[in-house]
């Protein structure tokens, strides 16, 4: 359930930046090997990269209350995860304080990490070439999106609204 927009255009997305004017201070903090891309939801769901975060470093950066944040490595588009989870939505903290989300690797299924590794070692355009099954061929071909991601999620929020829609009636 999208929030409503003017007449003729699209619906909102439900994950998106809201308007805030409670600032955070954040440094996400890169405890991974790879070169990390920061990448803010903007307030028409659209995603908005960052400088990236070198392995093992940090950048401070500041946001808002209600300002959704993903991360992705910069080399492959792979997703990353904050403190455990697809994205980070700032909270609100005492004046002065500092919040450090923590970027790592996510845990995948032995046969998402395998994708992820013959998608590193073959070009897009041989994978049609690589003797595997079909339905192989067709997951590496789909690259990581985060526009898919977002959907994803979207989705899931919509659900969980319409879950608690129904509990309450």
């Amino acid at each position: 359930m999208p929030q409503e927009s003017p007449e003729g255009q699209q619906p909102l997305p439900l994950v998106r930046s809201l308007a805030s004017r409670i600032p955070v201070h954040v440094v996400f903090c890169n405890r991974s090997p790879r070169v990390v891309k920061p990448v803010w939801i903007n307030f028409r769901g659209e995603p908005q990269p960052y400088v990236d975060i070198q392995p093992y470093t940090g950048k401070r950066i500041a946001t808002y209350v209600g300002h959704p944040w993903m991360f992705r490595d910069a080399e492959t588009d792979d997703p990353m995860v904050v403190n455990n989870k697809e994205m980070y939505l700032p909270s609100h903290l005492e004046t002065g304080q500092v919040s450090f989300p923590k970027i790592t690797l996510p845990v995948l299924t032995l046969r998402d990490r395998c994708l992820q590794a013959v998608r590193r070692l073959v070009r897009k355009e041989h994978i049609c070439q690589l003797e595997v099954g079909r339905c192989l061929q067709d997951d590496l071909a789909q690259t990581p999106s985060i526009h898919a991601d977002l959907r994803r999620i979207g989705q899931r929020v919509e659900q969980k609204l319409l879950e608690n829609r129904e509990q309450q009636n």
